[in-house]
Order: structure tokens, then sequence, then C-alpha cells
């Protein structure tokens, strides 16, 4: 593995272990990261966006796609059989590789030009197949189509590899009550949208948190950017805010907004932290050490100060020759 390529992954393992913190139940649902956009041995991915979903259909599906990933690709195409779904026939697709997979997925995407799922797994199937300029093409698609998706977010991944698998999340300082973190993946999802809606920043803060576990980056970015008006003297709001505007295609938006936080709350460990963790996407790992190891400074004991070193554990001597 290049250096390159290790970071890329020790950001992505030491990203799941920080969002481990905020609205477990909700992370619970989701089964597996990026893949990188460098692979192309074997078959295509699939990669289904199912939500928090809890019925018949979805938990069969969630089987079949762990299924397909393990190599099980006929039991994982006999499960997605059973269902006429979008998501069951593109898996159904991809479970024949590469018997006819393009072509299923052509007359899919005729049938249905406003499908994300179908054009994230058209240009996959495409990029596997090596036509590289016309998956590009479509997965920009899938980032039109469903931005507010998990297909938006892993057609990024594919357009953009110079970056870390994924768009960094931004993790509050605080965790949800202990009351909503022992409820169900749906029923915690609805309650923190509930507690959202009768407003307050901590409230919004935690349903935008809760939102990107779910790929649902879009209407995080519109939770934190209410959070940030309702608090501009709160550097949580206002970094929230900031994290939210990061898109793989301009991430410069985030940074902008970010980076004069710095002088506007200079001993704010959220503003340090994620500092360094946008950096870590960008792969500037020597900047990004720096700046996580002065947010852990700030508080070594606090939440964020614990996760900074889970990132500079993970990191270890990257980037340092």
């Amino acid at each position: 593995m290049s250096a390159r390529g290790r970071i890329f992954f020790l950001v992505a393992l030491a990203a799941v272990v920080a969002s481990g913190v905020v609205v477990i139940g909700v992370l619970a649902t989701r089964s597996h990261l990026p893949v990188s956009p460098k692979v192309r041995s074997g078959a295509p991915p699939v990669l289904l966006d199912l939500g928090v979903r809890t019925d018949p259909e979805a938990i069969a599906l969630r089987r079949a796609e762990t299924l397909y990933t393990s190599g099980g690709r006929a039991q994982a195409g006999a499960i997605f059989g059973r269902y006429r779904s979008l998501e069951a026939q593109v898996g159904a697709a991809l479970a024949a590789w590469p018997a006819d997979t393009v072509t299923k997925l052509e007359t899919l995407a005729a049938a249905h030009p406003r499908s994300a799922v179908v054009a994230l797994h058209l240009g996959l199937a495409l990029y596997w197949s090596r036509h590289d300029t016309e998956a590009a093409t479509v997965w920009r698609a899938a980032k039109r189509l469903g931005p507010d998706s998990s297909y938006a977010v892993s057609a990024g991944d594919f357009l953009h590899p110079q970056f870390a698998p994924g768009l960094p999340p931004f993790l509050p300082s605080f965790e949800p009550p202990l009351r909503l973190r022992v409820l169900a993946a749906p029923a915690q999802l609805a309650a923190l949208a509930r507690a959202a809606r009768g407003g307050g920043v901590r409230a919004r803060i935690l349903y935008g948190a809760a939102l990107q576990k779910l790929d649902r980056h879009q209407s995080a970015e519109r939770e934190f950017a209410a959070a940030g008006r309702e608090a501009p003297n709160d550097p949580e709001a206002r970094v929230a805010a900031a994290v939210g505007l990061f898109d793989k295609d301009d991430p410069s938006r985030a940074f902008a907004r970010l980076g004069p936080l710095v002088r506007t709350f200079p001993h704010a460990q959220t503003v340090r932290f994620h500092l360094g963790e946008l950096l870590l996407w960008l792969a500037q790992v020597t900047q990004a050490r720096k700046e996580l190891r002065l947010a852990r400074a700030e508080a070594p004991g606090s939440l964020l100060g614990r996760e900074a070193a889970k990132y500079l554990e993970a990191l270890g001597p990257v980037g340092t020759r």
C-alpha cells in the first residue's frame, strides 16, 4: 500500500472509531466503508442506501449485500431476485457480473433516468469494465440525482480518488441523552428529528450529526446552518455549519468558514479538532497532526480530546518522513 493509500485507510478507520461516540443506534445500521476508488479486481461493489429501514425487504437486501461483499454472489443474487425494487434489480444485475451487467444497468437507467442508485452502479460497472470516462459522466449524474444520499457520497469517492473516502463527520463535544441512545435506530432518528423541530442549538446539532452518519449530508448541512444562525457566538454551532459545507468538488467552501474560527475562538477545542479532521481528508497529514495535537492539548480527557488521540494513534508515523 502506498503512503497516500495508507493515510486514507487510516483516516477512514479513525473516522469510524471516532464517529462511534455519536448516535450509536443510527450508526449500527451502517455495514460498510466506502470502497477504495483504485480497486478494480473482482466485481464492482454493491452500495445500497437503505437508511434505518427495518422492513423485511431492507433486512433481506442488507443480508444480500453482506453475502455479495464476502464473495457469495450467487446467494446474494437469489435474494435480490425475490424483489422488484430498484435496489434489488441493481443488486441482481451486479450479482450476475460480468454477464450482461452493463446492459441490464443501462436498461434500468433508461427506464429510470432520475435514479441515483442506478446511476451510481452503472458507473461502477462501467469503471470495472475500464470505461473510465463514461463512468465519470454517470457518477456526476448520480451526485446530481441523489445529493442527499450515500449514492452521491460514493460517486464523489470515485470522482475524487485523491481524497479520503466518505465525508468528514462533525463530532459534537456532547453525547445525546441516554434516553435517546437506548432507542432502536428508527425511533432514535425520529426522536432527534422531533427535538430539532422544536429548536435549540444542541438538538439541531445532534440531529445533523445523525443525518451525516446516514449520508444525508444535504439535510445535515441545513440543520448545522440553522444552528449557526441561531447561535453565532457558539463555536460548536459555527464549526458544525462550516464542516457541513465540505464537498469534494470544492473543499475550499468549508475551509473558508472554518479557518477564520481559529482567531474567533482561539481556545475552542472543536475548531482545532475539525480543522485537523478536514485536513486529513485532503491528506495534508503534517498540518492535520499539528491541529489534532493542539485539539488534544486543550482538554485531553474530553470527548474530542480522546477522539483526537484516536486519530493521532491511527496515523502513527505516517507523513513524518
